[in-house]
């Protein structure tokens, strides 16, 4: 069960949790974000939202399928990653310019998170053979839903990006997003690797 104060933490996109799912709240196309501030939907910061949300929800078929595929190690990355992912919600949906310094350190992001991914690049990239040449999205359905969630993470990304630039999101969050895109390309070859699967060179037609 989440405490009181992380329930609030997840109330921009997630709702309380002792609270129907629908509030009516948002019926005429605003929302709230986290500072109180209510904006349009179509709002850069909820289209922010939705695409990182996408990208969670992807990461838990992903998750689904490593497990089973023999991809355990895989499968509690990948878990660890979702809950980073709505610590990054937590930021997005709390822009610097209308946020209390007090909100802004409940959701503080840190460059921990950075970190740790790029430890779990380098184990995975000592165990894959080296890359000589580029592959299209393939083998197996494990990796190839992991490459899914890598284009998925890129688009969430770009829409990121702007938010850093002019609402003062912090960068730790653009740091983390962009290195999860690596996380996962180098997580799929691994899954194509450990399941025995060929991964498909790019060809060139003549």
């Amino acid at each position: 069960m989440l405490s009181s104060s992380r329930r609030s933490l997840v109330l921009p996109f997630l709702g309380r949790l002792d609270m129907s799912v629908y509030t009516r709240t948002g019926d005429k196309g605003s929302s709230s974000l986290f500072t109180g501030e209510r904006r349009r939907k179509d709002d850069a910061v909820f289209q922010a939202l939705g695409n990182t949300d996408e990208l969670n929800s992807i990461l838990g078929i992903c998750a689904e399928f490593c497990g089973i595929n023999g991809l355990e190690d895989l499968q509690e990355k990948i878990i660890v990653t979702q809950s980073k992912l709505i610590d990054a919600m937590s930021a997005i949906a709390t822009p610097p310019k209308s946020a209390t310094d007090a909100k802004l350190k409940r959701v503080n992001f840190g460059e921990e998170h950075t970190i740790f991914l790029e430890k779990w690049i380098d184990g995975l990239e000592r165990d894959v053979p080296p890359l000589k040449q580029f592959i299209v999205p393939s083998g197996g359905i494990a990796a190839t839903h992991l490459h899914l969630a890598r284009s998925i993470c890129r688009r969430a990304e770009r829409s990121i990006v702007p938010l850093i630039l002019e609402e003062n999101i912090p960068q730790n969050v653009g740091k983390f997003i962009n290195r999860l895109s690596d996380f996962l390309f180098v997580a799929a070859r691994y899954a194509s690797m450990k399941n025995g699967r060929k991964e498909l060179p790019y060809k060139k037609e003549e």
